[in-house]
């Protein structure tokens, strides 16, 4: 990591709730919010946006949620986002297929068409030498209205951020999902 953690203790007391639940839901508390945390004000802000993308009541697919959020990880890089994500999508998903899959998913025939147009939005918005053109725009409107759209934007926009951020800072995985290996290892969640 390029940048340390800080005691528990140091930071505000209004943040601790938030590595208390992170303890309780992942069994640790996450690196990257140690290093948010840094910056409390950002951290807060950070965790309320992730919280409104991420709600139960989005009217984006959890499925979806996770493809984006894993396959925009895989393009920046981030270990640690990877890592997490992957393991949300083999649980949302029962299996590991569409995360060992989700490199090459033009290829796979494990993707329906609208995961198919997803993945390809999230790529758009997340390469910088392609761009979101009228036609793909349009095709997105054939499942989702509007105001699903810009949350969907905005969730590619999210993990594009959140992505980068621990990308930059060199943020370690944390163990959740263990992906196979290019030696085509089995795999375990």
């Amino acid at each position: 990591m390029r940048v340390t953690e800080k005691p528990i203790s140091s930071y505000p007391w209004y943040l601790r709730p938030f590595f208390w639940n992170q303890k309780r839901k992942y069994g640790q508390i996450l690196k990257p919010a140690l290093i948010w945390a840094r910056v409390p004000r950002l951290f807060a802000a950070i965790a309320l946006l992730y919280g409104v993308l991420d709600r139960k009541s989005s009217p984006i697919d959890p499925v979806l949620r996770s493809l984006i959020t894993v396959r925009v990880s895989q393009i920046n890089e981030c270990h640690f986002c990877i890592d997490i994500n992957s393991a949300v999508l083999a649980k949302r998903t029962g299996s590991m297929n569409k995360v060992e899959a989700l490199e090459q998913w033009q290829a796979s025939e494990l993707f329906d068409s609208k995961e198919r147009l997803v993945l390809e939005y999230a790529e758009a918005v997340t390469y910088t030498e392609r761009r979101v053109d009228d036609d793909l725009v349009q095709r997105l409107h054939e499942y989702f209205n509007e105001d699903e759209i810009v949350e969907l934007t905005g969730l590619i926009a999210f993990q594009n951020l959140s992505s980068k951020f621990n990308s930059a800072l060199d943020l370690p995985a944390q163990g959740f999902c263990r992906l196979p290996d290019r030696n085509n290892e089995k795999s375990t969640v």
